[in-house]
């Protein structure tokens, strides 16, 4: 019978801890990734992951822990404690006058111990957020030859991490010895005071003995449950760390918002007086009074040096954002009031400068761009960025695995790939974020040949660092601090001899400088 309830416990205890762990990584993650840009901008992706990971596996092996032995410490001591008060309510009256001190003695330290904890996991995540950051960017690590470097930096958290370990043991080994210390006083206060009883006759040397031997049993659970006021601590701690992001509210920008189905958009975009600063910068506004009208079907090209608002300009049409004053409306409706999942899987198209894929095939790659997409409908759309004709030179074809973040293909071959991505969707409005900028000269025109039919009969935005790619512009923003100060065709701004011709004369010579 023992053997059946030890494996009903075990196996009820394991399937309860391992469905609260699923249920807590599932909600949290939920909540991550449905947080806004803003969020991702001030918390490193390393200490994220760590609270999906060791955090949530600190909290469910201390669940566990805490429930088994627990339960077990706690029933023995009610029924020990009500055996003692039957056998001598003098010597039961005695222990319970010391036990409140203790309890507050306990509560303070235990407090300052859950703040240790928690400051021990937050540098442990820290370190974390070093090694994912290291080994995500390896090649970088590499170029720079920074490995020592790196392995220091690494070093150094850890460090700070293990000094507040050490700590948090010494809090804990001191909170244990002290309670031992309690524990062994009370036996030997008991004994005094249980003889000096029996020597009045209130009391029988056999009820002084099982009265020992109950509070022995007590002693032994308190014992238990002090060793497992260690584990306690680090999973209230983790559990802080978990519930800290699983409390954070989706934003507005995230959720709610209007869904249009029966009309497609034809793209006409109207900045009106928009003023934005970025949420880690909010002393720093980037557009000021910002008006630009696109109208549909055009491709509206915006250049300027680095830093000025270009990609800012395309984060906020995206509403990777939220602009802080006036409006952007397409069609003449505020992106605002539209659902913002919406508006980026079905309205708007987005190509960068470093298109990102995922560890999987080539095939599911392009798919991402429309999950319901047929192997067809993707074939097409990687004919249509230029793309279908290399895939098929792999060996696997379209089943090709492209490495993490595409690093099995050239620049060029990503870059397309990208392209058919987002061609899958039927985007009204194509964004255009430097989308040749990083290729050579070869790779740019096959790819600008792609960009080129993607464009066709959609309002295209490009933000442009290489001017060549711009002259066939409809029209040609050009931005200086977040103000537009010229706007006109290639041939109309090279007349002017004004901002956007010293931009060409720039760019042309340090090109020649390259050469030479």
């Amino acid at each position: 019978m023992h053997a059946v309830f030890s494996f009903v416990y075990i196996y009820t205890l394991s399937g309860v801890g391992e469905r609260i762990a699923m249920r807590l990584r599932q909600n949290l993650f939920k909540s991550i990734i449905m947080q806004d840009i803003a969020f991702f901008d001030k918390n490193r992706t390393g200490e994220i992951v760590n609270r999906l990971t060791s955090d949530i596996q600190d909290f469910k092996s201390a669940f566990k822990m805490c429930i088994s032995q627990g339960l077990r410490c706690m029933t023995q001591i009610v029924g020990c404690v009500i055996s003692i008060t039957v056998i001598s309510p003098q010597l039961t009256g005695f222990m319970v006058i010391c036990v409140p001190t203790v309890i507050l003695v306990g509560t303070i330290l235990g407090s300052s111990l859950r703040k240790l904890s928690k400051d021990a996991q937050n540098q442990t995540a820290k370190s974390t957020a070093v090694c994912e950051e290291a080994i995500s960017n390896i090649r970088t690590v590499r170029a720079f030859a920074a490995e020592e470097r790196e392995i220091e930096m690494f070093s150094h958290e850890i460090e700070l991490a293990s000094q507040l370990q050490e700590q948090l043991g010494l809090g804990i080994g001191l909170f244990q010895a002290g309670t031992n210390l309690f524990l062994n006083g009370i036996v030997l206060s008991t004994l005094y005071f249980g003889g000096h009883l029996i020597s009045t006759g209130q009391l029988s040397s056999g009820d002084l003995m099982a009265f020992l031997m109950a509070t022995q049993t007590i002693q032994r659970s308190l014992t238990q449950l002090s060793l497992l006021f260690g584990t306690y601590v680090r999973g209230i701690s983790a559990g802080s760390r978990v519930f800290e992001y699983l409390e954070l509210q989706p934003t507005s920008l995230m959720v709610g918002g209007e869904i249009i189905k029966d009309r497609s958009f034809r793209g006409n975009i109207v900045f009106k007086d928009v003023t934005f600063s970025y949420p880690t910068r909010t002393d720093h506004p980037i557009l000021k009074d910002f008006n630009l009208n696109i109208p549909a079907g055009k491709m509206i090209a915006i250049v300027g040096s680095s830093g000025n608002g270009k990609s800012t300009v395309a984060a906020l049409l995206e509403r990777l954002y939220d602009i802080d004053k006036g409006a952007i409306t397409i069609d003449g409706i505020d992106i605002r009031t539209l659902n913002s999942s919406y508006l980026r899987g079905d309205v708007l198209g987005y190509i960068n400068q470093e298109p990102i894929l995922f560890a999987t095939s080539v095939m599911e790659n392009i798919r991402y761009g429309k999950p319901d997409a047929t192997d067809e409908e993707v074939m097409e759309s990687a004919k249509e960025a230029n793309a279908h004709e290399f895939i098929m030179n792999f060996p696997n074809g379209y089943d090709t695995l492209v490495g993490e973040k595409g690093a099995q293909l050239s620049g060029g071959q990503k870059q397309r790939v990208a392209i058919a991505r987002t061609l899958l969707k039927k985007p009204s409005i194509l964004i255009l974020d430097e989308a040749t900028s990083a290729l050579d000269y070869k790779s740019e025109r096959v790819v600008q040949k792609a960009l080129e039919n993607a464009a066709k009969g959609r309002t295209v935005l490009v933000i442009a660092h290489r001017l060549s790619t711009v002259k066939a512009a409809d029209i040609i923003v050009v931005l200086q601090n977040g103000v537009i100060v010229e706007m006109g065709t290639h041939t109309e701004l090279i007349k002017r001899k004004g901002s956007y011709y010293n931009l060409i004369n720039q760019q042309g010579k340090n090109n020649e400088n390259q050469h030479n």
